[in-house]
């Protein structure tokens, strides 16, 4: 199996629009009784928290890459005399 990135943003938002599809089914089978308006702020705030998970991420793997030596980040492309 290929190896890929951690996306933690992406997590977030799974997360969130999970929450919200519980929510709805719990709404429609009769079980939790919320107005439609209430949705609509966890939606966006969900969006904003994935955003700023994705954010905060890409900051931090940008200042790790920046504190890895060159010849580490591209072994084929070293100089030899």
């Amino acid at each position: 199996m290929l190896r890929h990135e951690f996306r933690p943003g992406r997590a977030v938002a799974g997360l969130v629009m999970l929450t919200l599809a519980a929510g709805y089914a719990a709404d429609a089978a009769g079980a939790w009784h919320v107005p439609w308006t209430f949705f609509a702020p966890v939606f966006l705030g969900g969006l904003w928290l994935a955003a700023t998970v994705t954010w905060v991420s890409y900051r931090v793997r940008r200042r790790r890459k920046a504190r890895t030596p060159a010849e580490a980040s591209a072994p084929g492309s070293a100089r030899v005399p």
